[in-house]
């Protein structure tokens, strides 16, 4: 079990320095993707010295938004002394991360996928790394995984030197404007934090989020935006959007705009793909197909067309200014659906960095 707030030297200096600097304390993230949790902490004032991700095409939104330094790495490859040398030692640090979801999702269920591996890599690497504080996210299905097998065994390895809280929460009571479940964990070796249970019941919706953004035609791209661009539809789709109500589904339609698969047996439960978002409630969760109208319910409430890359990063709680792409050097749907659908919500994470925050002024 932890012994007391923080195990290394400068334990005291790091708990007192905090009012003479600039930030709260310092951040390195793992697999950092184009930099949702570290944004979160940025914004509650946490200094973010270096996200670690195997994809290179994530380097330009992470540092240009994080003012922080992207390396490519294999985490499987990382060493605690590495990750150490990133802090400078006169500040509380914290170790953030995000494991690759896609072993723990219910589309995965039945299937083995070695990537369940970097959770546990996460939790020995904390442990080294002996940072004051860490936080994981992921999605709610990594609890049940392997019967909790998997799970069990992190937060054991975890409590050798933290106090730790797992909980599954709505992100949309949280200032996402999405239905996502997501798990948090967060440790501490001072004594169990938790994410507070919001003070609002109202979630936020779609009207919140992205009412105020220009209009836009199926595959038209906005002139003062790169980033606010949609797919074009068939001729097909576009009948079919038009048909669309929304929170309805494909049997709003006539029948000659009825895809084949949805008249088998199987294909009679997918309520949810060719849908419309609705305006007064959150959004479906982002996916890295979001970006299609035939995906999932990623239609606009009103206009003909699928949502954009940028309705889709701002449902993310994404700064409506975060750049993704340097100039107009558009990398593709497919590559920014990925960062996107990928990415921990800007806004939980900076609802953890918050709980993180408080408790390190609470010790000064």
């Amino acid at each position: 079990m932890p012994q007391g707030p923080v195990v290394r030297a400068n334990a005291t200096a790091v708990f007192t320095m905090t009012h003479s600097t600039r930030f709260v304390g310092e951040v390195v993230d793992l697999f950092c993707g184009i930099g949702g949790i570290s944004n979160g902490f940025k914004r509650a004032g946490f200094d973010i010295r270096a996200g670690y991700d195997v994809d290179e095409s994530c380097r330009f939104a992470f540092e240009t938004n994080n003012d922080s330094r992207f390396v490519n790495r294999d985490v499987a490859s990382i060493t605690s002394e590495e990750i150490q040398k990133r802090y400078t030692g006169t500040l509380p640090t914290v170790l953030v991360g995000c494991a690759p979801c896609q072993p723990f999702s219910t589309y995965k269920k039945g299937k083995s996928d070695g990537r369940w591996e970097l959770l546990t890599k996460f939790a020995e690497i904390a442990v080294n790394v002996d940072a004051d504080f860490f936080t994981m996210e992921n999605v709610a299905g990594a609890v049940e995984y392997r019967s909790g097998e998997v799970f069990k065994d992190f937060l054991e390895t975890l409590s050798e030197k933290y106090h730790c809280s797992a909980k599954v929460v709505d992100c949309s009571t949280y200032g996402v404007p999405q239905s996502r479940r997501r798990l948090v964990v967060i440790g501490s070796k001072r004594r169990k934090l938790s994410l507070k249970e919001p003070e609002a019941s109202a979630a936020m919706t779609v009207r919140n989020a992205i009412r105020n953004l220009p209009k836009l035609e199926a595959g038209q791209v906005d002139e003062r935006d790169p980033l606010h661009r949609c797919s074009r539809l068939s001729e097909k789709n576009m009948q079919r959007i038009r048909h669309s109500k929304p929170g309805g589904t494909w049997k709003d339609w006539p029948d000659h705009l009825v895809a084949n698969c949805h008249t088998q047996p199987k294909g009679k439960g997918y309520g949810g793909v060719y849908g419309r978002m609705v305006w007064d409630k959150p959004a479906p969760t982002m996916t890295t197909q979001c970006y299609g109208f035939g995906n999932g319910r990623f239609g606009h409430p009103e206009q003909d067309r699928a949502i954009s890359l940028r309705e889709a990063a701002i449902l993310q709680s994404f700064p409506e200014d975060y750049k993704f792409f340097e100039g107009e050097a558009f990398p593709g749907f497919k590559t920014v659906g990925r960062w996107i659908g990928n990415a921990v919500p800007v806004a939980l994470a900076e609802s953890i960095a918050k709980v993180i925050s408080s408790e390190i002024q609470s010790v000064e």
